[in-house]
């Protein structure tokens, strides 16, 4: 039977995540629907279903939590992963749980800005990741987020985890990646050794351990790791240094990229998973961008990967593809083909999720920092008193 949270459960994470203050006027849960582009499938079914549980299990902690009001709004599906949200959504309260967005269409409507600016706390357990968007918009608006796509109930025990070491290690990692200008990667695929250097110039990391006491912020939840954008060549005269082969397992096939100046630009590798990536990088180059170094760092308390993005890429290295303006980046929306196009796209470097390849080190170095990170996979130096 699938693990699930009591009221109580649930009153004392939206405490220990948003740390509500007397200036917060309420709790939001954002979740999307199915439409005639993306079609429904059982996992997002439960993932509905478990929204609208939450939603009046926290109703009756309303009063504990100090809120005016919780709603649940629901909106048709952005059409891709981090992608930009529509103008509206949709209240739900006292209707059925919809499973297309034409249900909703009928209904009552609301822009998005204006419930987030009469609810300060924002919850989004949905199909397709929200947390770009939301990013860009707690910057001008008050209120934070925390972002759930793909959460599932197997994934509730990461909940649960000492998050107070957490966010120790990883705010170490992003006082490193504050200090380095390159990072340097040994991998290792099918027995041939790569390496690839991310530029990290002109950037500060970035620290997301699941708690967000703070307006102007989103990120995810369940969270885990320091992350930077790579720099991506936007002053003029200087280009990106990232450069080298990045090789990634997809499916049953090892995918061979070429990067120069922060871009995939060839594949190298032949099959049918190189020719989709070939065509990819080829028709969006805006997919092409390296826009994320992540270091997921949950994997050392002892979870495994649940196939949803949201808690895999916590649990290691990964390196993604794609839009970055919402990480402090330069390739936004406007820099692909479409709203359908938009994509932040992880590929994750832990022995489930790529077999094959193996990352053997990862160096940061900088003006006063030459340090080794990963050996075989696995963070060295994390540990207190180390």
């Amino acid at each position: 039977m699938p693990e699930s949270l009591t009221a109580q459960d649930l009153r004392l994470l939206i405490k220990r995540v948003f740390q509500p203050s007397e200036q917060d006027t309420g709790l939001a849960i954002i979740v999307d629907l199915p439409d005639e582009r993306l079609a429904d499938n059982p996992e997002w079914a439960e993932r509905r279903q478990m929204a609208a549980d939450w939603y009046q299990k926290l109703v009756s902690e309303q009063n504990a939590l100090g809120l005016d009001r919780i709603t649940l709004a629901w909106y048709r599906n952005a059409g891709g992963n981090n992608a930009d949200l529509p103008a509206a959504c949709h209240p739900g309260v006292g209707r059925t749980v919809p499973n297309h967005a034409d249900e909703v269409m009928e209904w009552d409507s609301r822009p998005f800005s204006d419930l987030f600016s009469s609810h300060t706390l924002v919850l989004a357990p949905t199909e397709l990741s929200a947390t770009a968007p939301l990013k860009v918009a707690t910057r001008d608006s008050g209120f934070r987020a925390a972002t759930m796509p793909g959460f599932l109930p197997s994934m509730i025990p990461a909940l649960r985890l000492d998050y107070g070491e957490i966010n120790r290690r990883v705010n170490l990692l992003k006082g490193l990646l504050d200090r380095a200008e390159s990072a340097h990667f040994a991998f290792e695929a099918d027995g041939q050794a790569h390496e690839l250097v991310l530029d990290l110039r002109h950037r500060t990391g970035h620290a997301s351990g699941g708690l967000f006491p703070d307006n102007g912020v989103a990120g995810n939840l369940p969270s885990g790791e320091a992350y930077i954008v790579p720099y991506e060549g936007e002053i003029e005269g200087d280009i990106s240094r990232s450069a080298g082969t990045l090789p990634v397992q997809i499916g049953d096939e090892v995918v061979l990229y070429e990067i120069k100046a922060n871009k995939a630009v060839k594949v190298l590798t032949s099959g049918p998973e190189s020719a989709k990536e070939a065509d990819h990088i080829a028709r969006e180059p805006a997919y092409a961008n390296m826009s994320e170094l992540g270091l997921g760092v949950l994997g050392d308390f002892g979870l495994k990967p649940t196939g949803s993005i949201l808690l895999d890429e916590k649990l290691g290295l990964h390196i993604a593809f794609g839009r970055s303006d919402h990480f402090g980046g330069t390739v936004g929306p406007a820099d692909f083909s479409g709203p359908d196009a938009v994509i932040h796209l992880d590929r994750v470097f832990i022995p489930e999720t790529q077999p094959r390849v193996q990352v053997r080190k990862v160096r940061l170095l900088g003006p006063d920092l030459d340090q080794v990170i990963i050996v075989n996979r696995e963070f060295v130096g994390l540990e207190e008193n180390q």
